[in-house]
């Protein structure tokens, strides 16, 4: 994040994230979208955020896009298919169709991940009451981002916890059910009470005080982010004429 992209501003990166969005869903085919592909990995080798992206890409992303190549194709029947064994055939409307569902998740789910594998938490934050959003819309925000995180190690310290205990938390489906079922109570009054926390700290800081606040910490906006933030305007305007066209 300390990279020139994630120096960016947030709204910066948010523009150019949802341009790629808009291009990826109202663009037909698939071609456009898995050519951005090796632009996301250029953008998180220069961001130095390459291991998050494609650690998540293939644990995620990959999965979702492999289970609906192998439905569309080989097991949903289409007009065309040609039967292979039992229930499975090929379809070429289903590889079409296949192609182009994943190559649309592909495509956005990878510009969200490298917006947010490159964006604080804190910036967005900052950046959004700067525009004017009100502080609980903005905490509300900034909780639901950092919920997934806040969990998993939350998770993984009750999993140490119980390790230590000498209950096994490894090994087959079975014996990780087992240990799953006993972390929930653990988990649940453990984000109950950060919650209860966090509300603490929140008022001991006069977040529910009127009036206008001052910030220690302070985003400046420089002229790439103008000029970054323009031309994504202008391909936007030029994208919908051409699409019109």
């Amino acid at each position: 994040m300390d990279s020139r992209i994630g120096k960016l501003y947030p709204t910066t990166k948010f523009m150019i994230t949802l341009l790629v969005v808009i291009i990826s869903i109202f663009t037909p085919g698939y071609a456009l979208q898995y050519a951005l592909l090796p632009v996301f990995l250029i953008i998180s080798l220069m961001a130095g955020t390459t291991k998050q992206f494609l650690s998540a890409f293939f644990k995620s992303i990959f999965i979702i896009i492999l289970f609906i190549f192998v439905m569309q194709v080989f097991i949903v029947a289409n007009d065309d298919q040609t039967p292979i064994w039992g229930f499975i055939h090929f379809s070429q409307i289903g590889l079409a169709t296949s192609l182009s569902m994943t190559s649309k998740i592909a495509a956005i789910a990878s510009a969200i991940m490298i917006f947010f594998e490159t964006t604080k938490v804190k910036d967005i934050t900052y950046s959004l009451e700067h525009a004017g959003t009100p502080r609980k819309v903005t905490f509300l925000i900034s909780s639901t981002i950092q919920l997934i995180p806040q969990m998993s190690i939350i998770s993984k310290t009750i999993t140490d916890a119980q390790k230590s205990r000498g209950i096994e938390t490894e090994g087959g489906l079975i014996t990780r059910m087992k240990a799953f079922i006993p972390m929930l109570g653990p988990l649940v009054l453990s984000s109950i009470q950060q919650t209860e926390e966090r509300v603490l700290a929140l008022e001991s800081r006069a977040f529910s005080a009127k009036g206008k606040k001052t910030s220690v910490y302070i985003l400046n906006k420089t002229a790439l982010d103008i000029v970054l933030e323009v031309l994504s305007v202008i391909l936007f305007i030029g994208y919908v004429v051409w699409r019109l066209m």
